[in-house]
């Protein structure tokens, strides 16, 4: 098993801790910026969070 498959296996069995995980990191850097790339934070947030919704088992993804 690659090391891809096993994060693949950890965030679908984990995805809530993981999302919470983007969200403070966004926070963070948004924190440490001063918010002057907050647009680009929350893109990146946002695409984060899709990818891990389409990791949950069941959710139709590969």
């Amino acid at each position: 098993m690659s090391l891809v498959d096993k994060l693949k296996g950890m965030l679908g069995q984990n995805a809530d801790k993981a999302k919470d995980a983007v969200e403070k990191g966004g926070d963070m850097i948004d924190e440490k910026t001063g918010g002057k790339y907050a647009d680009k934070v929350d893109m990146a947030q946002e695409k984060a969070n899709e990818f891990i919704d389409g990791e949950r088992p069941g959710s139709g993804a590969a």
